[in-house]
């Protein structure tokens, strides 16, 4: 996607509210660094998709970084809410697991194309961002070790590392379909991914 696929930004010089500013700052911003990467994206790029002066700019977010951090936050934060109401929106166990994983492929579809700050950063390398995709993915797979705990009685590392095996499968099978358009629908693809994390998971006794 590039970062002139989308509407025209309003006139340079619209007044905004300061919230609603910020929120068209992000989106422009994301627009370019989807499209450009970290490293290539320049903040004059940014406030031009935007339609706003460099000063306007700076005086929502000091940096470069902080900006793409606030990005970062955001579609973490969004990939962590999807899963959680995933897990939340069933008891039954093999549901869950079709739940959860269809998440991960929601999150990739979504045409903002947040997910590459996510799962593709170009920055990881900065440790407040490799920090932040991190705690992502714990926090992802601790969400997932409670509802296996409680079920099998496992440990918390034994739960821990199922989780996190199955997130990351996930994760991997939702980016393979997405960058192999028409092949499969995202409900066949995370059903597909599903049936194999279930008789995997599936296995693993019950708690009496």
């Amino acid at each position: 996607m590039s970062a002139s696929s989308t509407a025209a930004p309003p006139l340079r010089g619209a007044r905004l509210p300061r919230q609603e500013r910020r929120a068209q700052l992000l989106e422009s911003a994301l627009e370019v660094f989807v499209a450009q990467g970290y490293h290539s994206a320049a903040m004059d790029d940014i406030a031009d998709r935007a339609g706003v002066s460099k000063p306007v700019l700076y005086q929502h977010f000091p940096s470069k970084l902080d900006l793409y951090v606030a990005l970062l936050e955001a579609g973490r934060d969004r990939l962590i809410s999807l899963v959680r109401e995933a897990l939340l929106s069933t008891t039954d166990n093999k549901l869950r697991v079709y739940a959860a994983t269809d998440a991960y492929f929601a999150f990739v579809e979504e045409s903002a194309g947040a997910f590459r700050l996510v799962f593709e950063s170009d920055l990881t390398n900065v440790k407040q961002v490799r920090d932040l995709i991190d705690s992502a993915n714990a926090e992802i797979a601790s969400l997932i070790s409670e509802v296996i705990a409680e079920d099998t009685g496992l440990s918390e590392p034994e739960a821990m590392l199922l989780g996190t095996g199955l997130a990351g499968a996930a994760q991997t099978a939702a980016r393979h379909w997405l960058h192999e358009p028409g092949q499969l629908t995202r409900g066949d693809a995370a059903a597909l991914v599903a049936r194999l994390q279930w008789r995997g998971i599936s296995g693993v006794p019950r708690h009496p």
